[in-house]
């Protein structure tokens, strides 16, 4: 009988993926990472619930020296980090699948709406998008390596959102109406600029707002508190719709333009995990998406020295350099990489 860990956040999903595989048969276990100090009860609750053992695992070191440290340096520089991502790679599937591995388990399992799948042709596990196209997750876990993802199952893949709230319901499952977690674990407000601030207990300094050519525009209160493609919040009035086009954190100013100055065919990206296949040939037609609720669209990939150019068939609006792209071909992830400032060398 495969041994199975199930991390628990407290939540429906990883609720309802422990109950499926102990279904299938599985020797279950329940565990969760501490990582920002919040109460872990939830999650002891839903083990209890289900009879199952109940582990917890403190990282809350590792989260804070990688996954905020990043998300701040990455902000500090000009870029919008996406936090979840290196925390699936590094916490997640890493720490975590690591001390899971070792208490002699064979595989890790999570709530994440995504599905795995061996392909003896390339010898490689596959990557593909879930049934549930509203909830798909594997934008997030395209860093995801072939060791992690050989040792995790995603059992709610097959499942959309509403049967996996009528399974809780059925089983009796306290938490089968609570809502879906929106905001960043450790800025639960929302509010990355007055998080940031607090972390490094200082205001960041004012700088300018300018135009293309460099004409000053007015005053930012930090250049923290703002991302590509923002409009509202930035306090200033120029009479027409003004947008963020790019951020220069060497020179401290936020560049302010029309919309139509954020559509862009030609995206680069560095440190690209490639799932599905090795580095491809040039001119690898896939579809792609720059943020997690966009839509792929169609482009052809370009290879570089340490990265990728995708050139899409239709402009896509406001790729913000820290964010990730992510190719697809068809349900089954490529792979993906970080969104570099334009023009940067990769």
């Amino acid at each position: 009988m495969k041994q199975i860990m199930v991390a628990l956040s407290g939540g429906v999903d990883s609720a309802v993926a422990a109950h499926l595989l102990q279904k299938k048969g599985y020797s279950v276990s329940g565990c969760t990472l501490q990582l920002t100090g919040l109460d872990i009860t939830d999650a002891q609750e839903v083990a209890n619930r289900l009879g199952v053992p109940f582990f917890s695992f403190n990282e809350q070191i590792a989260f804070r020296n990688h996954v905020i440290a990043d998300f701040a340096t990455c902000y500090e520089r000009g870029e919008t980090p996406n936090p979840c991502i290196i925390c699936n790679k590094l916490i997640k599937f890493g720490l975590l699948l690591e001390h899971v591995l070792k208490m002699g388990y064979e595989y890790i399992a999570t709530g994440h709406y995504a599905k795995t799948q061996y392909d003896a042709a390339s010898g490689r596990t596959l990557l593909l998008r879930a049934q549930d196209k509203a909830k798909d997750q594997t934008y997030m876990l395209y860093s995801l390596t072939q060791h992690q993802l050989s040792h995790t199952l995603f059992p709610l893949g097959e499942f959309t959102k509403p049967q996996i709230r009528q399974i809780a319901t059925e089983i009796g499952l306290t938490n089968a109406n609570k809502p879906d977690s929106q905001d960043i674990c450790f800025v639960p407000d929302g509010d990355y600029g007055q998080f940031l601030e607090g972390l490094r207990s200082t205001p960041y300094p004012q700088g300018d707002f300018v135009d293309e050519t460099g004409n000053c525009l007015g005053h930012h209160r930090g250049i923290v508190h703002y991302t590509i493609g923002q409009r509202k919040g930035l306090g200033i009035a120029l009479g027409t719709p003004t947008f963020v086009l790019a951020k220069d954190a060497r020179r401290n100013r936020v560049i302010l333009g029309p919309e139509s100055r954020l559509f862009t065919r030609r995206i680069a990206a560095r440190d690209i995990n490639w799932i599905a296949c090795k580095a491809p040939t040039n001119g690898m037609m896939v579809t792609a998406k720059t943020r997690y609720s966009q839509k792929e669209a169609e482009a052809c990939l370009h290879m570089t020295e340490t990265g990728v150019i995708a050139e899409f068939k239709e402009p896509q609006r406001a790729p913000a350099p820290g964010q990730a792209m992510v190719f697809y071909d068809g349900d089954v992830v490529v792979g993906g990489g970080t969104i570099v400032q334009d023009g940067e060398t990769i």
